[in-house]
């Protein structure tokens, strides 16, 4: 690791001026937003799991496991979107991470786990699929993820206490510094956070971005539900379709590359049979 390196990302060096400029007179990644929303016609991806579920029902493939796969292969093969922020400096990040809020059940007390999805390369629709199920299985299990324990802590200890030691986190999470054990399952490590609202009714939309830790991303998939998709003559059809906010950092790329970057997630969960092969595997 060269000097200046984070243990999960390389300093960018080779930053033209504009962008090494950029990270300076605009700190905070709060302050530098671009919602991208996205309307996905699932007609496709709707037969595509029912067929999937038919030959091997034991599998039990979701929308989820396929938009999560489809943003993982994005990431991966639109590298600008894995970098971020922090003291003013860009940072190529070492990994294409994922993470997610798990309820272990569905009432209003009940209690959340965190999710993390660690991809590599080789990894295809399958094994992403069965690292979500392991993570889901284990966030509704009675055991707690390193980052609650972490949090846990803080708040049995006097307010006074608790306070002057998570500013002191907050100064190490500016150089790096945090240690690992209490951002293991931090989403706000990732690549990107997700966040299933479909799941509970709910229309996907904008959610803020945060100052803590190096997320750069973070994506609401709303209900699925028939929407009106329209042609050039101004004649529409209902679909099936899903909705999804994306809110990223704009420092990280410029307009293009972000329309470029949605162009390939919208394709991928429209056609998840692109997903069948590696994360790094090129589309043509």
């Amino acid at each position: 690791m060269a000097w200046g390196d984070r243990k999960d990302g390389r300093l960018m060096r080779e930053l033209d001026s504009l962008h090494y400029i950029t990270g300076i007179i605009y700190p905070n990644r709060c302050d530098n937003e671009a919602f991208l929303p996205l309307k996905i016609d699932y007609t496709k991806t709707n037969e595509y799991i029912r067929k999937k579920n038919a030959e091997k029902p034991e599998l039990k493939y979701n929308h989820f496991q396929i938009i999560t796969t489809a943003l993982l292969k994005t990431i991966t093969l639109k590298p600008k979107m894995n970098r971020f922020i922090v003291n003013s400096n860009f940072y190529q990040r070492n990994e294409v991470s994922t993470s997610f809020v798990v309820k272990k059940s569905f009432d209003e007390d009940g209690a959340e786990a965190l999710a993390f999805i660690h991809s590599v390369p080789e990894d295809t629709l399958e094994t992403v699929r069965l690292k979500m199920k392991a993570q889901i299985d284990s966030c509704k299990s009675e055991a707690i993820d390193e980052s609650t324990q972490a949090m846990d802590f803080l708040t049995k200890l006097p307010r006074f206490l608790s306070k002057f030691l998570i500013h002191i986190l907050m100064w190490l999470d500016k150089h790096g510094w945090v240690p690992q054990d209490i951002i293991a399952t931090d989403p706000y490590y990732s690549s990107a956070v997700m966040s299933n609202l479909g799941s509970i009714r709910m229309k996907s939309g904008y959610h803020h971005l945060t100052n803590w830790g190096t997320c750069s991303m973070i994506m609401l998939i709303g209900e699925r539900k028939k929407r009106p998709f329209f042609d050039r003559l101004g004649n529409y059809e209902m679909r099936d379709s899903v909705e999804i906010g994306i809110t990223v950092d704009e420092r990280l790329a410029d307009g293009f590359y972000y329309a470029k970057t949605v162009e390939l997630l919208q394709k991928l969960i429209e056609n998840p049979e692109l997903l069948e092969g590696r994360l790094d595997e090129p589309l043509e």
